[in-house]
């Protein structure tokens, strides 16, 4: 069986899913639809495609494919993700999930109705580190992970100014939801805690508001119009039912003295990690002494390095998701609570 695969959103993202798609035995990239002429006519051209549509609405209605990748700006994710169960296709959503959590429980209703694979491609889970990381903590060497602090800040990496990336109308949010959701799911997923009880959280908009951070990300078209409202920098702080807690930093733009930080760290009761570099830190055999170790060679517990072809086996019954949908709605469930823990300034009860 060959699964025709239709494209959704022709921006930056769309060259990875379309070159790991077509990686897949079973695939055929079909399709793509954008807005754009100029973009959809590439993707068209460079993946070739037999056609191309302007509105996402016949892609959707397209008898002849299977499925669809859903990239599009953030509001259009539940709305499209629904048309698109209900036409019969199995769908790869890009993050974050929805715009809250109501529309992301009722894309998982619909795609449980339809009997649909669905899917959030998570895709940092797939990193050989997270994997081998994953395979680790499995296997009990850090023992009960009691906390763990994430970040992902960037120096000056905000998407470009003037698109739909700085709008809260078409983002919900700006780096919590762009970059945030990212950290957010990684760490939930290396701790495997989805029990979350309380969280609170603070966002600013100090740099693009002002006209600064921009790192020139994505293909969108600017606006003139379009003005920057959305936070460039944001803490969490969550606490789960076992006691285990969790601090989350995340920036598009802050000062800091390198251009990029991405990490994780975890503390346990026989030893500690991180991820990015992947370092285990516990007591040496030899008493009195410390090691800090790169672990070489783990058996990892997943064989992808690909989001895309872990959906295409789950859609032929040959695997199930790595990132499963009551996963993702907890994701979904912080990401809210930490915006509104900022505009009320309290702690929220899960």
């Amino acid at each position: 069986m060959t699964i025709q695969v239709g494209m959704i959103g022709a921006g930056a993202i769309a060259d990875d899913h379309c070159k790991n798609l077509q990686k897949c035995p079973d695939v055929h990239v079909a399709a793509v639809a954008d807005l754009s002429q100029e973009r959809r006519e590439l993707v068209k051209k460079n993946y070739q495609m037999s056609r191309a549509y302007e509105k996402w609405e016949d892609l959707v209605n397209d008898p002849d494919l299977d499925a669809v990748v859903v990239a599009l700006p953030n509001a259009f994710h539940a709305p499209v993700s629904l048309a698109a169960l209900k036409a019969g296709k199995h769908v790869l959503l890009e993050k974050p999930f929805a715009m809250n959590v109501a529309e992301a429980r009722q894309v998982v209703a619909t795609a449980k109705k339809m009997k649909k694979v669905l899917m959030v491609g998570m895709n940092q889970r797939y990193n050989i580190e997270a994997q081998s990381l994953r395979a680790i903590i499995g296997r009990g060497e850090l023992g009960e992970i009691y906390h763990a602090k994430s970040m992902w800040c960037r120096r000056s990496g905000s998407p470009r100014f003037g698109t739909w990336f700085v709008n809260k109308k078409l983002s919900g949010g700006g780096c919590m939801l762009d970059i945030g959701v990212h950290m957010l799911d990684l760490t939930l997923y290396l701790m495997d805690n989805w029990e979350p009880v309380a969280v609170s959280g603070h966002i600013y908009g100090k740099f693009g508001h002002r006209g600064l951070g921009e790192g020139g990300w994505g293909k969108s078209d600017r606006n003139a119009k379009t003005k920057f409202d959305v936070d460039d920098f944001g803490t969490g702080y969550i606490t789960f039912k076992n006691g285990a807690t969790l601090g989350i930093t995340i920036s598009w733009a802050v000062h800091q003295e390198t251009g990029n930080r991405m990490t994780a760290e975890f503390c346990g009761t026989e030893a500690g990690a991180s991820f990015a570099p992947l370092k285990l830190f516990r007591p040496a055999r030899k008493a009195g002494e410390y090691e800090v170790v790169t672990p070489q060679d783990v058996k990892i517990p997943h064989r992808y390095q690909s989001r895309q072809a872990n959906w295409i086996d789950a859609i032929l019954g040959k695997d199930k998701p790595l990132c499963t949908l009551d996963q993702a709605l907890v994701v979904q469930k912080i990401l809210d609570a930490i915006y509104r823990s900022s505009e009320t300034g309290r702690e929220v009860r899960l």
